[in-house]
């Protein structure tokens, strides 16, 4: 028994001697581990401080011969937004003008846009679609087929928030000059941007801009044509038509310079709810030459939207036709327009050089439909079709459906802005 308690404690010892010398060997090679580390390290550190001396001695010698070396801190990107929104036609016809009637030669339209107010003026920029021709009143005052509408057609125009309004359209030279002179009068009177007629070859030479948070739009307008009358000889500034080299040349100066180039067209097949090959045509061309978006009018009735690649690879928002915003036209389709809204966002980043690298983005595109309810040809109303009750149209919400599906068919990221509980 004796002896086995003694073999077990040598056995103990022995035990407690090798892990001992084990632990110092280990601590030894950490040790010479730690030395190896430091060194490399050194080593490095000095060819790094090496380096820089070697940059600082250079820059002190440029510095000494009158050469001094600029040190640039890169700068950090900014970012600036703007919202555009556009609307259809502006078709004044004798109803709509004297239900707006409310003394001898004066006019009120007001009430008619009192719902869309607020979406029109919740954007930075608006445009719209002057289809009839505000002459004024000194000339007389008419409808189809020759229009010729009141000054406070622009007046409330101005008071809903409208910034720009095409001229460009087939009933530009209904009643000739004097109506283009009084009108683009009246809309400077008010503050409203024109484009797409002019007085003067000089104005019609002058790409128009506008300034929004930094970002500078430009608007171009033509048409397909003027239902047959003719500038008079000399004043072809009057209109601007498709004409496919000025609408190269006027797209590459406004890219020159603007971040945003908005182009309008007026053409299409009227009542045609797809647009056509022509279409698709010039605003291929459009696109191609760096315009950034087009806004179609003329149909009368809403034609879908559509992304198009430019051959550069740049993208060109288009809806083809914003219908009728305010006619006395009858038909179902022709009674509906729409509001499209659209975010812009101006990127400027840096490079190493602090040179400016600017992008474009154009997202969120939201559309609100559209109604225009009247009753004996009275009571003009605009109306946004989320808000339609069984009173003012039988399946309103059916036919708004089928309207959003329609629009959205090709670009299918638009929404449709309503209230939660409008439905």
């Amino acid at each position: 028994m004796l002896n086995s308690v003694i073999i077990c404690y040598y056995r103990i010892v022995l035990t407690y001697i090798v892990l001992k010398e084990c632990i110092q060997i280990i601590r030894r090679a950490l040790v010479v581990f730690s030395i190896f580390l430091l060194a490399s390290c050194n080593t490095l550190e000095n060819e790094e401080l090496d380096k820089s001396t070697s940059e600082t001695i250079n820059q002190l010698k440029e510095i000494k011969s009158g050469k001094e070396t600029e040190i640039i801190i890169p700068r950090e990107p900014e970012i600036y937004t703007a919202s555009v929104s556009a609307i259809g036609d502006i078709l004044i016809h004798n109803a709509v003008y004297e239900d707006a009637n409310i003394a001898p030669n004066e006019y009120d339209f007001s009430k008619m846009f009192e719902l869309v107010k607020p979406l029109l003026e919740s954007t930075d920029l608006t445009i719209a679609n002057s289809e009839s021709i505000i002459g004024g009143q000194e000339i007389g005052l008419s409808s189809y087929p020759q229009f010729n509408s009141p000054y406070e057609v622009g007046d409330v125009l101005k008071d809903v928030g409208v910034d720009v309004v095409t001229m460009a359209n087939n009933h530009t030279l209904d009643r000739g000059e004097q109506a283009i002179i009084n009108a683009t009068n009246y809309w400077d009177k008010l503050g409203i941007t024109y484009v797409g007629a002019a007085t003067s070859q000089k104005e019609a030479d002058i790409i128009k801009t506008m300034t929004i948070n930094n970002i500078v739009f430009s608007f171009l307008s033509y048409t397909y044509g003027t239902n047959g009358l003719k500038t008079p000889e000399g004043k072809e500034y009057l209109v601007n038509y498709i004409d496919e080299e000025k609408m190269i040349e006027d797209i590459s100066e406004a890219r020159k310079m603007s971040d945003v180039v908005i182009v309008n067209l007026h053409n299409g097949n009227e009542y045609a709810r797809m647009f056509n090959e022509e279409q698709e045509r010039i605003v291929q061309l459009a696109s191609d030459y760096g315009a950034d978006i087009v806004f179609g009018h003329h149909p009368h009735v809403l034609q879908p939207a559509k992304w198009y690649t430019g051959v550069n690879g740049n993208k060109t928002f288009v809806i083809h036709s914003l219908g009728n915003f305010i006619s006395a036209q009858d038909k179902l389709y022709r009674q509906i327009g729409a509001i499209i809204q659209l975010d812009i966002t101006k990127t400027i980043s840096y490079d190493k050089k602090n040179n400016e690298i600017i992008s474009i983005d154009i997202t969120n595109p939201a559309l609100i439909p559209t109604y225009v309810r009247f009753s004996n040809w009275k009571n003009f109303k605009i109306i946004p079709m989320y808000q339609l009750n069984k009173d003012d149209l039988n399946d309103h919400q059916e036919l708004y459906e089928e309207i959003k599906s329609h629009m959205s068919q090709f670009v299918p990221e638009i929404q449709y802005l309503e209230p939660v509980n409008s439905k």
